[in-house]
């Protein structure tokens, strides 16, 4: 695997990892994940002693909002990919003190097969995560914990008390006119929690912000 760059997003914590595609005239041959180059490498090393314990595909329909989803005991940290269509992922911080707790931010991924690079997202433990199609699209995660539908919650993406000031305007704006239009989403993320009733939850203690090593919260 050849990573060609990491990205902080403007909450520093989530990641664009992005890796090379080898390009020929019959299309292209991409090794997406290797656990070695992941854990090794000074730009990776927020990555270092994650491992992936799960691996899950989705596909989603056009105007279709998913989220905003995070569990505990395990939490998890999930590997995001976009491999037909195009999304547009969305992490939460839900991390208690953090200088980011209740801001919102978004990042546009669509799958783009002509591109000599493919890209990962990186949404660590401490958020909640949800993403959003303006097409048709096949997306892939890992996940570094096991699902436990015991210990799962959700925000709202429509919960009027998120913070947008740090994401893209225009996908904010992008956002807004799919949620208006009548957007294909679940009754249970539509009623999922606001942030300030999800702060009141007794397990919201359970993330908790320290400005200690990359991967924990």
């Amino acid at each position: 695997m050849r990573i060609l760059a990491v990205e902080n997003l403007p909450i520093a914590d989530v990641k664009v990892i992005r890796y090379a595609r080898f390009i020929d005239e019959r299309g292209y041959f991409a090794e997406h994940f290797r656990k070695s180059d992941f854990e090794s490498g000074s730009e990776m090393g927020f990555m270092k002693g994650i491992e992936f314990l799960q691996c899950n595909e989705s596909r989603s329909k056009y105007g279709t909002i998913r989220g905003l989803h995070f569990q505990w005991d395990p939490c998890m940290g999930k590997l995001v990919r976009t491999l037909a269509g195009r999304m547009v992922d969305l992490a939460l911080d839900i991390r208690k003190g953090s200088p980011s707790f209740g801001k919102i931010i978004a990042y546009e991924m669509p799958a783009s097969p002509g591109a000599d690079f493919g890209e990962w997202i990186w949404v660590p433990p401490g958020f909640a995560h949800g993403n959003y199609f303006t097409a048709e699209s096949h997306i892939e995660y890992f996940c570094s914990g096991e699902y436990n539908p015991a210990c799962e919650a959700g925000i709202s993406p429509i919960a009027a008390d998120i913070d947008w000031s740090l994401c893209n305007p225009e996908l904010k704006k992008e956002f807004e006119a799919l949620a208006a239009a009548g957007s294909l989403m679940s009754e249970k993320d539509r009623r999922g929690h606001s942030v300030s009733s999800w702060s009141d939850n007794s397990n919201s203690d359970r993330f908790v912000w320290e400005n200690r090593s990359p991967g924990t919260f």
